[in-house]
């Protein structure tokens, strides 16, 4: 009699059921894996941290082309605010981004990797692993081939493996007005404020379901601060269109990765999509384009290597993530040079409204 090694329960266990955490489970399903995704929250539209913002380029080329109308809303325009509130409008023909009822957008999620086959488990959190020879052993799941951390910007999953982990960040809080109306939803509005948002921005957007409105600042550990969203709605609420003495209904509150991708992200069957990976946009702090198309690939390349022995995941995950070398420059100068003044000046002037457009329409992730 000869001692088998047991088959793993599953080809790929997924930490997180995000944007990364979905598209990785789905690519993964469709091309046959078993695959596991843990979710630490029974309602995958619970307790949300991102905006839900969707560009152009995820609207139109990813699974997300298929979300209900009722879900999204589209905004043509941004609407640029210098500290004086003065503003200006840009805009970039055929553009536009959509607005999201994110706590549906996120259950449509969930159904949408169960459709494909996904064991999606809901308030089951990640706990611990162990490398075996041929993956890691999870805790209250079994093994596994593979285990891929989608699982936020403090991922667990990085620390229990080994891999990097984000050390760079912003904290954004951002308020929901259910059944609000802006004086001009149109557009996306977007203030600039070292005084209430060093290191970022505010905004405020029309959603199918009411206004968001948010505020984010560079967070230093040594000198942690709160961002003063009552202070800044105060200041810019009317120029934006905002309704007055409005109460929110909900908050979302947390940590985004500016640093863009982390070092060591993947090895020996464990690998870092979405923001446990820093796929981040460093300027904009925009990541579901991004994550999206990295989760995707890597849900792929795990599926061509079991199946078809491609070479390692592990590999296409760090080749695929993008560098974000150009907008980590401008994060450098925006954390070290930023002046109300200079938006103040130069606010209509082409310069200005180049570099503005560059970094609302072109080539970006969000």
């Amino acid at each position: 009699m000869h001692d088998e090694t047991p088959s793993p329960t599953f080809d790929i266990v997924i930490v997180g059921a995000s944007f990364a955490g979905a598209a990785c489970a789905i690519a993964a399903a469709q091309r046959g894996l078993r695959v596991c995704v843990l979710e630490r929250k029974h309602d995958p539209g619970g307790k949300l941290r991102t905006t839900g913002i969707i560009v152009k380029e995820a609207a139109e080329h990813t699974l997300l082309n298929q979300l209900p109308a009722a879900m999204t809303r589209r905004i043509e325009e941004v609407r640029l605010y210098a500290p004086s509130l003065e503003q200006v409008a840009l805009g970039a023909p055929g553009y536009y981004f959509l607005t999201t009822d994110t706590p549906a957008v996120m259950r449509w999620l969930a159904g949408q990797m169960r459709a494909n086959g996904v064991d999606l488990r809901l308030g089951n959190a990640f706990t611990a692993a162990v490398r075996t020879e041929a993956g890691w052993q999870v805790d209250g799941v079994g093994a596994t081939r593979y285990l891929v951390g989608a699982d936020g910007a403090r991922s667990r999953v990085a620390r229990h493996c080994g891999l990097g982990e984000v050390r760079q960040f912003l904290y954004g809080i951002e308020y929901e007005f259910p059944g609000a109306t802006l004086a001009h939803p149109g557009a996306l509005h977007c203030f600039i404020s070292k005084r209430y948002a060093p290191g970022y921005i505010g905004w405020i957007a029309q959603s199918p379901t009411g206004v968001q409105a948010g505020l984010a600042l560079r967070h230093d550990p040594a000198n942690a601060r709160v961002p003063d969203i009552d202070g800044f709605l105060l200041r810019v609420g009317v120029a934006g269109g905002l309704p007055r003495h409005l109460k929110p209904g909900s908050t979302r509150a947390g940590l985004i990765p500016c640093s863009g991708p982390v070092f060591d992200m993947a090895r020996d069957r464990a690998i870092l999509v979405g923001d446990a990976a820093g796929i981040v946009s460093p300027v904009t702090a925009g990541g579901i384009h991004s994550a999206w198309e990295h989760g995707w690939t890597v849900g792929r390349a795990i599926a061509a290597h079991l199946r078809d022995g491609d070479r390692a995941p592990e590999q296409v995950a760090i080749e695929s993530a993008p560098r974000f070398r150009a907008k980590r420059a401008l994060r450098w100068a925006y954390d070290r040079l930023q002046f109300d003044w200079p938006f103040d000046l130069l606010l209509h002037s082409p310069p200005l409204r180049w570099a503005a457009e560059q970094v609302y329409f072109h080539k970006r992730s969000c």
